[in-house]
């Protein structure tokens, strides 16, 4: 049987774990339904809870401390971060990812739900979308940033050192510009709204063109260099703003990116996750935004839990 899991994955069975510890009888309904949904799901649960016994027999002071501490939201997010930190050194746990917790030893990191604004020491604009984090490295000679998870906008500063930014996909050097680039499993994205990006020594067309177009294009990159260009969406920065702005997005993929913004899962049935939806949506209240989809689509927004959202095709009856 295959033994692995992604990070995403471990943090939600961390997050199962916690939330188990009540005596809810949802809850616990809500958390069969999500271990029944995917063998993955199945794994990451079994590991949790063979780190958490783990944890139990640990003697430190602030491990003891925490494990003992009365129900509060301090101690919530202490003891998930004692668990996502178990997980991630705990030997023969299988994870995807070297590395499934960069945010929390990242310079600066933004938790779910917010964004951060940051004024670099250059000058630059650097602005951390929902559940993000970077490291910045700055001396006399060149400029670094590093991408450790989620999604970044620059804006770079003219300055005669280069400035790199890297993700675990490859490293672009950016001229003075404004740049989102987001980073996914297996692939980043990086969006020129004016400048221009190079990945080093990989060339984007045909020939030696290294560098795409000033300004209007986003492109594609892996481990091997490019992957695909395409004329820019406009709407890609528009987090930055607190907005979710989609034209003609399928509902499941809708879900999917409202998702990075709220805690737990949110989803929805195959039966309506082709339903199109547009507009501009404010990213400050999430659970807004699931009203007006039942005004404007016929869907049905089901509360399993408050972290166990899912969407239904709305009764005709």
């Amino acid at each position: 049987m295959n033994g692995t899991f992604s990070a995403q994955i471990a943090e939600q069975a961390v997050h199962w774990l916690i939330e188990s510890q009540s005596a809810d009888f949802d809850q616990h309904q809500a958390l069969q339904r999500w271990l029944q949904a995917d063998s993955e799901h199945q794994r990451a649960w079994a590991h949790i809870q063979q780190v958490n016994q783990r944890l139990r027999g640990v003697t430190a002071p602030v491990v003891h401390a925490t494990l003992q501490a009365p129900p509060s939201p301090a101690r919530r997010r202490a003891l998930k971060v004692l668990l996502l930190a178990g997980v991630a050194s705990a030997a023969g746990l299988g994870l995807q990812q070297h590395n499934p917790l960069p945010g929390l030893m990242a310079d600066y990191r933004s938790p779910v739900g917010q964004r951060r604004r940051l004024t670099l020491d250059d000058g630059s604009q650097l602005h951390l979308n929902t559940r993000s984090a970077a490291d910045v490295r700055f001396d006399g000679q060149q400029r670094r940033v590093r991408l450790q998870e989620g999604e970044l906008l620059l804006e770079v500063q003219d300055d005669p050192r280069p400035l790199r930014l890297a993700t675990a996909q490859g490293e672009l050097r950016l001229e003075s510009g404004r740049f989102d680039v987001r980073q996914f499993d297996g692939f980043s994205l990086v969006s020129v709204f004016s400048g221009s990006a190079s990945v080093a020594g990989t060339p984007l067309l045909a020939g030696n063109q290294a560098r795409f177009a000033v300004g209007g294009w986003q492109a594609r990159f892996a481990v091997g260099g490019w992957q695909a260009i395409a004329p820019l969406d406009p709407n890609r920065a528009a987090w930055v703003d607190g907005m979710l702005v989609v034209s003609q997005m399928r509902l499941g993929d809708f879900l999917a990116e409202l998702g990075r913004y709220r805690l737990g899962q949110l989803g929805c049935s195959e039966s309506i996750a082709g339903l199109r939806i547009s507009g501009s949506y404010p990213l400050a209240d999430t659970e807004r935004i699931l009203e007006m989809l039942e005004v404007t689509l016929p869907v049905k927004v089901r509360r399993f839990t408050r972290y166990w959202v899912s969407l239904e095709a709305a009764s005709t009856g």
